[in-house]
């Protein structure tokens, strides 16, 4: 059964901390639609290739790796929908002693490549392939003075880039007439504007996962922005949102992200914040919801759970523990990060929660 992209992170985590000692570690990627008896019988053929390691140790734990990848493939009739992944290798931390772990993995979305390597460590690549984020927006908060570019990749909002004008406040030098001064300063801010959209253009224009452009800024700033027509076709149609917001630096992208949240509304941060946010209600009103190691073990023991949610930060063998009894009464895991000011706040209550089905006393 395919896994899902937060197993496959978790499983990606465990197998790029483990590191042989010599050439002993074994990765196979059987591709999605490949015929699995090839790939088994390359499998035997590398068997008899392995019995000239010279080193005694090394021949044995790359022989014994072989053979538990071949066992593993008789488990299935044909290759999984989406490929499978075989990782196997001596894992003990002490010298001369063997220890052969295998890790069969059906992972989340088609593989396309086909291996078999031997070596120090696992090749991951083709996996991590799957984890990477695949909707990026730009974002552009901006006002006469100022700008600052960032990226929304996921939950976390990157800063790129802050440009300052050269444009002078409302109150003029003296002796400048009024119609002079506002030549000056219109002049000034068409080429900040200017100078604004060629920075969006070297920033975003070639990101090919790019789903959009939000810009935020106070009024008519940004309006006019997009009204003078600086700003390259491709870009301008790239844009899903302009909001009215008041800061221009990191503070700005930040409100921005808040207030484009129904453009934003399959974003993953914007899941994890509304989930939380429940959350954090149903707490503040004493029912539907439960925090805490001892107060969500109760609540799956009663088949109460609806969703778990568990900090990324809390000690790995607590989530696979709590991830076990979740799936075994079918209540859906929601591993959350530190990305956000709600992430924090769940950290703070020691990353255990849990929104339910039904109330237990």
């Amino acid at each position: 059964m395919a896994i899902t992209k937060e197993q496959l992170e978790e499983y990606l985590e465990e197998l790029e901390k483990i590191k042989g000692r010599h050439t002993e570690l074994v990765t196979v990627y059987v591709p999605a639609g490949f015929n699995l008896n090839v790939v088994s019988k390359q499998i035997e053929a590398e068997k008899s290739t392995a019995t000239n390691i010279k080193s005694k140790t090394t021949r044995s734990n790359v022989l014994d790796a072989l053979e538990r990848i071949t066992r593993a493939f008789k488990l299935y009739k044909k290759t999984p929908e989406n490929g499978l992944a075989i990782f196997a290798g001596n894992v003990s931390e002490k010298e001369g002693q063997a220890d052969i772990n295998v890790w069969e993995i059906e992972p989340p979305k088609p593989l396309n490549t086909r291996m078999y390597r031997c070596d120090q460590e696992f090749v991951l690549e083709p996996l991590k392939e799957q984890t990477a984020i695949e909707e990026i927006y730009g974002l552009l908060v901006m006002d006469r003075k100022e700008a600052t570019f960032g990226l929304l990749e996921g939950k976390q909002i990157k800063v790129l880039r802050r440009l300052t004008s050269g444009v002078p406040s409302k109150i003029r030098a003296g002796g400048q007439s009024s119609q002079r001064f506002h030549r000056i300063t219109e002049g000034l801010a068409k080429e900040f504007f200017r100078k604004i959209a060629d920075n969006m253009k070297e920033l975003f224009f070639d990101l090919p996962k790019l789903k959009g452009i939000l810009i935020g800024g106070p009024i008519p700033t940004k309006d006019e922005f997009l009204e003078q027509g600086q700003l390259v076709t491709k870009l301008k149609e790239m844009v899903i949102a302009v909001k009215d917001i008041g800061d221009t630096d990191e503070s700005g992208l930040e409100d921005l992200v808040e207030a484009a949240q129904d453009e934003l509304s399959s974003q993953e941060i914007m899941k994890e914040k509304k989930l939380l946010e429940k959350f954090f209600t149903l707490l503040g009103k004493g029912k539907g919801a439960v925090y805490g190691l001892r107060d969500v073990k109760k609540a799956l023991d009663y088949g109460a759970i609806e969703k778990l949610l568990l900090s990324k930060k809390l000690d790995k063998k607590i989530i696979k523990e709590l991830k076990e009894k979740a799936e075994s009464i079918s209540a859906e895991v929601q591993m959350v990060s530190l990305d956000t000011e709600e992430g924090k706040q769940f950290w703070s209550l020691k990353g255990i929660g849990a929104i339910l089905r039904f109330e237990i006393k």
